[in-house]
């Protein structure tokens, strides 16, 4: 996949294309862009992605803050796996914005970018206010000799797969679940950084994760059987997320993982974690030999499920 920010080096290269923000790359993303694909061979045509690397809304309301499922680092790896030949990065601006659904066809995606088919995702909007519908697209399409076509609508099971339900499953730590719909399991990259120690001295020493993307999604309370990738090498992982009732530690939720298996000072360095499954919830105990005995409990499930 050929990333594109200079939408300069696209003169003279047509291409058939489809537009959006693409959180996460789900099942539902990888349906459309498998579907792009099957056009432009048809057409004889390179595919071609375009996106956004900030999320409209933020730069439409500065007092926005999106959740997101992907840094915008992940979704250009997430969006490569998929084997099209072209992404498009469209800086999103207020002028962006302004633009009628008819002279953002035919000033951007015709006369700058070159696009001669455009997919569109069957429930997909576009243009200021989102005025115009499918009808209207293909009629201003015409007019610019770029053919307009609306994609099939994609289901998994009942419910139709979307980035706001996978947000919801996460926050409901249905990490299986939302791995079943994003087709690859969620995951945190950050540094790990120094903590109050706690887990060292109760004798499950952690790491600290302070997150990379501010507005990256965490998932709900509690403790998970994670992967965990450092300095190249991946390992078991105990991660759990939460305020340590049973320290009193007040509001302020941390993100620490036990590593499986692992001794040595990894201060400062780069840490990602996958989540595979939620273990339980987060629990107040009387006594810190009760948090010790469920812990050790804890470490033989996470073990079970990660060798498994």
């Amino acid at each position: 996949m050929i990333v594109v920010r200079d939408t300069e080096t696209l003169k003279g290269k047509r291409q058939v294309a489809t537009i959006g923000f693409f959180d996460g790359v789900h099942l539902g993303h990888r349906f459309l862009i498998h579907e792009l694909k099957q056009v432009a061979e048809a057409a004889g045509l390179p595919s071609a992605v375009i996106t956004f690397p900030e999320h409209p809304r933020a730069v439409l309301h500065a007092d926005y803050q999106p959740k997101l499922l992907n840094s915008f680092e992940e979704k250009l790896k997430h969006l490569a796996s998929t084997g099209i030949d072209y992404c498009i990065v469209l800086d999103f601006t207020l002028e962006l914005s302004r633009l009628t659904a008819k002279e953002f066809i035919t000033t951007v995606l015709a006369d700058r970018l070159h696009v001669d088919t455009l997919l569109i995702g069957y429930d997909h909007r576009f243009g200021h206010n989102r005025e115009d519908g499918f009808e209207q697209y293909v009629t201003y399409g015409e007019a610019c000799d770029m053919r307009v076509i609306k994609a099939s609508q994609y289901s998994e099971g009942e419910a139709a797969v979307s980035s706001s339900e996978i947000r919801k499953l996460l926050a409901e730590c249905r990490v299986e679940e939302a791995a079943h719909l994003l087709t690859y399991p969620y995951g945190l990259k950050g540094s790990i950084v120094s903590g109050y120690k706690v887990g060292r001295k109760l004798g499950f020493p952690t790491a600290n994760i302070q997150v990379d993307e501010p507005f990256k999604i965490i998932p709900g309370i509690g403790v998970y059987a994670v992967r965990v990738y450092l300095n190249g090498l991946r390992y078991k992982g105990m991660l759990y997320i939460g305020n340590r009732p049973t320290l009193d530690n007040g509001d302020n939720i941390t993100l620490e993982v036990n590593i499986l298996n692992f001794s040595g000072n990894i201060y400062n360095n780069e840490i990602t974690v996958t989540f595979i499954q939620h273990v339980r919830g987060d629990i107040k105990f009387d006594t810190l030999d009760q948090l010790i005995d469920q812990l050790k409990k804890d470490r033989e499930t996470v073990d079970r499920i990660l060798t498994e």
